[in-house]
């Protein structure tokens, strides 16, 4: 479908009834399109494929994955805050960090103009929000959030090793490409991580020092979806 298309879908399935007209075409246009039907829908083509197999954890972290890609404060919150403070130890994140995020970010003029403060509010609660729907922080209705037990998982790690390899990275590009830190991986556990893999077939990796060379197994993406929603 196209983006209008999907939107008429949805506003006519009667699925939303608790949501304004208004609301639901900001939720499918701004939300949903950027995420999902970006690249030819790859991102959502892909998933509808690998949907009926994958755990819960491999959901949110595809999900993850491809909206910090479009959502920048997002991403720049897990880069710059989730990680530091879960490595460090912490045990719970408050809104109020989110928000002192933001406002830095504000006054580094990475915003086209200030925000309100309601707005700053709102975008903190959302940011510490998504980390829990994708799993980094626990649920529900909190102003302060424990960190989760976290870690990449397999479907995870060969999804995105081959998602940059079909994008044009090089072998060693790849390894250091800064999607693996949203999942708290740098450039040794990323190579562990494709070493390990590589001993179920999925690849042929040599390594030596900094020079890396991948034999990939699967030519494009839609191979590699149907490989993984086999199991």
């Amino acid at each position: 479908m196209t983006v209008p298309e999907l939107y008429r879908s949805a506003l006519e399935s009667g699925m939303f009834p608790s949501v304004t007209a208004r609301r639901l075409r900001n939720i499918v246009v701004e939300c949903f399109a950027t995420r999902y039907l970006v690249d030819g829908a790859a991102p959502a083509k892909h998933l509808q494929k690998l949907l009926p197999g994958l755990t819960r954890s491999d959901l949110q972290q595809l999900l993850l994955l491809f909206t910090c890609r479009t959502n920048a404060i997002l991403a720049d919150f897990i880069y710059q805050i989730y990680w530091p403070r879960y490595e460090a130890g912490d045990h719970k994140i408050h809104n109020e960090t989110a928000r002192a995020f933001i406002e830095q970010a504000i006054d580094d003029g990475k915003t086209v103009k200030r925000w309100s403060d309601k707005t700053i509010r709102r975008t903190a609660s959302h940011v510490t929000g998504c980390c829990a729907d994708y799993g980094l922080l626990e649920d529900g209705p909190r102003r302060k959030r424990k960190f989760l037990p976290f870690h990449i998982t397999d479907l995870m790690t060969v999804y995105l090793a081959y998602d940059l390899h079909h994008r044009g990275f090089s072998d060693k590009a790849l390894l250091n490409h800064p999607d693996w830190a949203l999942f708290g991986l740098d450039w040794d556990e990323v190579l562990a991580a494709l070493k390990r893999l590589a001993l179920d077939g999925w690849f042929l990796l040599q390594a030596g020092g900094e020079v890396v060379r991948i034999s990939w197994k699967y030519p494009n993406m839609e191979a590699v979806c149907d490989v993984l929603a086999e199991g």
